[in-house]
């Protein structure tokens, strides 16, 4: 089991900047020591579908949604257990609920979007013009 808990969100004028971070908790119990995961951030705007924003395999790699890319930047702290979303030149377009999530443990060389299993309660940010 995986519980994950975002902060950081709020309100911020579009060119503003925000920091999102998720919290992971794992069961130690079951997990396999070379387990690695994949972990993101999606978010959804009302009335609109749920989109990845960024995601890090378990090798390392990143991979941003293109509306966010050379705006966003996603990093992770393994020790602290926590993933982070920087979040810089925010446009309006960008509010929406963001989502923290993670895969169960395997070898994980690329993240699809159905194979996360485990998700955050959601986080609003907004963006005025």
């Amino acid at each position: 089991q995986v519980q994950l808990a975002e902060s950081g969100g709020g309100s911020v004028q579009a060119g503003g900047s925000l920091r999102l971070t998720c919290t992971a908790s794992r069961d130690t119990h079951s997990r396999d020591s070379h387990d690695t995961y994949c972990m993101g951030w999606f978010r959804q705007a009302p009335g609109k579908q749920r989109e990845r924003v960024a995601t890090i395999d378990g090798e390392g790699t990143v991979d941003y949604g293109d509306p966010v890319k050379g705006r966003f930047t996603l990093s992770q702290d393994d020790a602290k257990n926590a993933l982070y979303l920087q979040m810089n030149s925010l446009k309006p377009d960008d509010t929406a609920t963001y989502y923290c999530a993670s895969t169960r443990g395997g070898t994980w060389n690329f993240c699809p979007m159905n194979q996360f299993e485990y998700w955050g309660q959601g986080i609003l940010v907004t963006v005025s013009s």
